[in-house]
C-alpha cells in the first residue's frame, strides 16, 4: 500500500543537508546528560517515593533497563542511518510513511509538553531563588491558572522568558549551543556530586523499612490510582526521556557512526547510576510518607532534614542549571524533528529552511519555541505530563521493532554499532515498554488517542498529498506511461 512506502537507507543518506558538523562523544554524552539528568531528580524523586516508597531505588533501575534495552536499539539505528529525524526516520526506512508520520507526530507532543512542563518546575525553583535573595515576582505570574489549589495565578512568567532564552540559543548556532550546554551540565553535575558527599552521612537505614511497602502493583482502599514499583517506574520514566534526542543530532555530529551509540549508553548508564545513589540518599534521610510535605521540591526537603541550610542555595541553582539543560535539549530534539519531517514534505517547508548564516533551522526553531513558550505560561499542564511518557514508550516500541525488521530484511546494511542479542534485545525493549505502559492512567491512554486521531487527520488532509517520496513516485509513474505513449505513437507511424 503507498501509506506504507518506505525509504531506503542509501536514499535517506544522500538528503541530509550539511548542517555544521562539531559534535564529539564528549558533547553528546553531556547533551544525553543534560536532557535526562533534571526534573526527575529536583521535582519526580517526591512523588516517585510516595508512590513506592525506598523502593523507588528499583523503580528508577526498572525505567533505565527498558530505556537501555532501547538505548542499544537506537545506537544501532543511529549508526545505521545517521542522519536527523530520530525515530521519525527510522520508521520511515523500516515501516513506511504512515508509520513515520504518526512517530514524528508523536515525537513533537512529546518534546514540546516535556518542554513546557520543566518551565514550570525551573519557574518553581526560580521563585524561591528570588525570595531567598529578597526579591519578589508578583504570585500572579509565577504559575499558570488553576497550577497551585487556594492560590491565584494567570501567567508562569519566569517559564516563558526561560524558554524564549533557551529559543534563541538554539537559533544562534549548534556551537552555541554546545558550549552553553557543557558549561551547565558540567556545573550541575558538580552540585549533585556535592549533595551526595555531604548528605550521605544522614542516611538512617531504619527509613528504608519498609522498603516496599505497596509491591510491585496495588492499589490503595477506595482509590483508583496503582501504587508500587510499577507504576513509579512509569512516573520517573519521564526523568530518562531525552536520550533519544542525542540521535536527532547526526547531521551536526563527527563521525556519527561510532559517537552517536556512545553518546546515547555512556549518558544513559552515568545518569543512572547518579538517579539511583540519589534516591537512596534521600528516603534513607527522609521516610518516604514525609515527602508528601514538600513534593514539588523534595530535595529542599532532605536539605531541610540536615539543616545544611547554606547547601540549600547551591542546589537551587543546580536544579535550576538541571532543568535548564532538560529543556534545551527537548527544544533541539523538536526543531530537527520538525526539521527531517519538512524536509520530507510531511510539514510545511517553513519549518525547515535552513539560515544561511547560522546553519540552523531558525524559522521552524522559533516557532515551536513559541509555542511552548505560551503553553508552559498560560496552561496548566500538571495533568499532561504523562502524555509524555506514553508517547516516548511508544516510539520505544516502533525503534525497537524496526532493528528485528532491519536486521530480517536489510542484513546488508552498514552498521557502525550492533545491538548485540538480537532478537532478544528488542524484544525485551518492548515488553518493559508495554510494562510500563500498562501503570500509567487511564486518562492518559484516552488524550493518547485524542491526539493520534488528530494526527490521522493531518496525515490524510496535508502530508500524504506533499510527501515527497509519493510526489517522486508519481512523478516517475507519469514519466514512464509519458515514454510508453511515445513509443506506441512512434509505432504507430511507422506502421
Amino acid at each position: 500500500m503507498r501509506f506504507f512506502e518506505r525509504k531506503q537507507v542509501d536514499e535517506v543518506i544522500a538528503e541530509a543537508t550539511p548542517l555544521r558538523r562539531t559534535m564529539r562523544t564528549f558533547d553528546l554524552t553531556l547533551l544525553g546528560i543534560g536532557a535526562i539528568i533534571g526534573t526527575g531528580i529536583f521535582v519526580l524523586t517526591g512523588k516517585g517515593a510516595l508512590t513506592a516508597g525506598p523502593a523507588l531505588s528499583v523503580s528508577f533501575l526498572l525505567a533505565a533497563v527498558c530505556c537501555g534495552f532501547a538505548g542499544l536499539c537506537y545506537a544501532e539505528f543511529a549508526s545505521m542511518v545517521p542522519v536527523s529525524g530520530s525515530a521519525y526516520t527510522y520508521a520511515y526506512i523500516a515501516f513506511g510513511e504512515i508509520v513515520a508520520f504518526m512517530i514524528g507526530w508523536d515525537l513533537v507532543l512529546e518534546y514540546a509538553l516535556q518542554a513546557a512542563t520543566v518551565s514550570a518546575g525551573w519557574s518553581g525553583y526560580f521563585v524561591n531563588l528570588l525570595d531567598g535573595l529578597g526579591l519578589h515576582i508578583p504570585v500572579q505570574l509565577t504559575a499558570a491558572y488553576g497550577t497551585t489549589p487556594g492560590v491565584t495565578t494567570y501567567f508562569n512568567l519566569p517559564g516563558f522568558l526561560i524558554v524564549l532564552a533557551i529559543t534563541w540559543v538554539l537559533s544562534i548556532g549548534i556551537n552555541q549551543t554546545k558550549r552553553t550546554n557543557d558549561v551547565m551540565v558540567l556545573i550541575k553535575l558538580a552540585v549533585i556530586i556535592l549533595f551526595i558527599v555531604c548528605v550521605v552521612r544522614f542516611v538512617q537505614p531504619g527509613n528504608w523499612k519498609p522498603f516496599s511497602p505497596y509491591g510491585w502493583y496495588s492499589f490503595r482502599s477506595g482509590s483508583t490510582t496503582p501504587m508500587g514499583i510499577i507504576p513509579a517506574a512509569s512516573i520517573v520514566f519521564f526523568s530518562f526521556i531525552g536520550f533519544d534526542a542525542v540521535s536527532s543530532s547526526a547531521e551536526e555530529t563527527i563521525n556519527p557512526n561510532k559517537t552517536l551509540p556512545r553518546g546515547i549508553l555512556i549518558s544513559l548508564g552515568i545518569s543512572t547510576v547518579l538517579y539511583i545513589i540519589m534516591t537512596l540518599i534521600m528516603t534513607g534521610v527522609v521516610r518516604y510518607p514525609e515527602f508528601a510535605k514538600f513534593i514539588n521540591a523534595p530535595v529542599a526537603g532532605v536539605i531541610l532534614k540536615t539543616g545544611m541550610g547554606w547547601l540549600a542555595f547551591i542546589v537551587n541553582i543546580g536544579a535550576l542549571l538541571g532543568m535548564t539543560t532538560v529543556m534545551l535539549v527537548q527544544l533541539y530534539g523538536q526543531s530537527r524533528i520538525c526539521y527531517a519531517m519538512s524536509r520530507d514534505g510531511m510539514i510545511p517547508r517553513f519549518f525547515g529552511t535552513v539560515h544561511p548564516r547560522y546553519r540552523t533551522p531558525l524559522q521552524g526553531t522559533w516557532f515551536f519555541g513559541l509555542l511552548t513558550a505560551i503553553a508552559g505560561g498560560l496552561v496548566n499542564i500538571n495533568v499532561l505530563f504523562e502524555l509524555v511518557n506514553i508517547g516516548t514508550l511508544s516510539a520505544f516500541i516502533i525503534v525497537s521493532a524496526g532493528i528485528i525488521w532491519m536486521r530480517w530484511k536489510h542484513p546488508e546494511a552498514h552498521r557502525g554499532f550492533r545491538a548485540p542479542g538480537v532478537p532478544f534485545t528488542p524484544l525485551v525493549s518492548i515488553v518493559f515498554c508495554l510494562v510500563l505502559i500498562a501503570g500509567l492512567n487511564w486518562e492518559t491512554w484516552v488524550r493518547f488517542v485524542v491526539w493520534f486521531a488528530l494526527g490521522m487527520v493531518v496525515y490524510f488532509s496535508y502530508a500524504a498529498s506533499h510527501s515527497k517520496l509519493r510526489l517522486a513516485d508519481k512523478n516517475r509513474a507519469d514519466d514512464t506511461h509519458r515514454d510508453h505513449h511515445e513509443i506506441d505513437g512512434s509505432q504507430s507511424a511507422s506502421h
